[in-house]
């Protein structure tokens, strides 16, 4: 099947390979790759047979924006336009109606699997009307590995499947680095590697980041020395934080992996210092100076 896919970033060049593997003719459209087959989004379009297929595979926000509204210009009628990226969905249920009133088709891909998805293939939670999936669902099943593909939903329901997707995977790590890091503070002498390593086989909590975990121990010691504490997010653990708050639907281990994120990020808390300040107001505690908190004592002695 022919397919346009615009973005060759980690993601798209995995997808792009994969397909090209499975026998698709897949056409590619990026500005800061050399290995691309066309220079623009027309070309692009003069490379495909209608009715075209166009895959977005770039970063949620002003760029995929921008790319939408110039294939909202330049596609014909019966043409889709697919985004594979992390958008919002309630901007791909908006991004539906405008390619409804052009005639056109669009389907929101949630795509899961990062860089390993080459090798082991890319979970797809898709969205979107029967017609336009069905005709899609060899690209999404050579894309897919065996049960890993799955029509979710109408527009929007893959993108918000995905964020769901994101929030879970937030707990998820969040819980896995607090209870290595009370291992690692612990009065033993564990040897964290190794550890990840057995639990991997026949423990509750063996998963796949699980045993990435076990290749980050493998590959940057088990004190982790040369990574820096800093946890960025992507935006959707907050998106599915808020529609929890909408739906009136506690979620507290997302919520709590999202701020532990934000916690990462700040050199100099804040937060810390007014409740040292208040521990030292109420009840006369002691106050450690900032070059006393920079040295080699450790707090956790007292």
């Amino acid at each position: 099947m022919q397919l346009g896919m615009i973005g060759l970033g980690r993601m798209g060049n995995g997808m792009t390979e994969r397909l090209r593997e499975h026998d698709h003719d897949v056409r590619t459209y990026d500005p800061a790759v050399e290995s691309r087959t066309a220079a623009s989004l027309d070309e692009l379009k003069s490379q495909l047979d209608a009715p075209r297929a166009f895959w977005m595979m770039i970063p949620a926000g002003k760029i995929t924006e921008d790319t939408f509204q110039q294939l909202l210009k330049l596609a014909d009628k019966g043409d889709t336009i697919i985004d594979g990226g992390n958008s919002n969905f309630r901007d791909s249920q908006r991004r539906y109606r405008e390619a409804q009133n052009k005639g056109l088709h669009f389907v929101d891909a949630g795509v899961s699997g990062g860089i390993w998805g080459l090798r082991v293939g890319f979970c797809l939670m898709v969205g979107g009307d029967e017609k336009p999936v069905q005709r899609l669902e060899p690209i999404f099943k050579s894309l897919a590995p065996e049960h890993g593909y799955s029509h979710v939903g109408a527009s929007g329901a893959g993108h918000f499947t995905k964020m769901v997707h994101n929030g879970i995977e937030y707990g998820l790590m969040q819980a896995y680095a607090e209870g290595f890091e009370i291992i690692e503070h612990s009065e033993f002498d564990v040897d964290l590697h190794e550890l990840s390593g057995i639990w991997r086989y026949g423990s509750v909590v063996r998963s796949w980041l699980l045993e990435l975990l076990h290749i980050a121990f493998e590959e940057h010691g088990s004190k982790l020395d040369d990574i820096a504490p800093y946890v960025e997010d992507s935006g959707e653990g907050r998106w599915t934080i808020h529609e929890a708050i909408a739906e009136n639907v506690p979620a507290p281990v997302i919520s709590a992996a999202l701020f532990a994120r934000f916690a990462s990020r700040d050199e100099e808390n804040f937060a810390a210092k007014v409740a040292a300040a208040l521990r030292n107001q109420f009840g006369g505690h002691a106050i450690k100076a900032m070059a006393e908190a920079d040295g080699s004592e450790d707090p956790r002695s007292h």
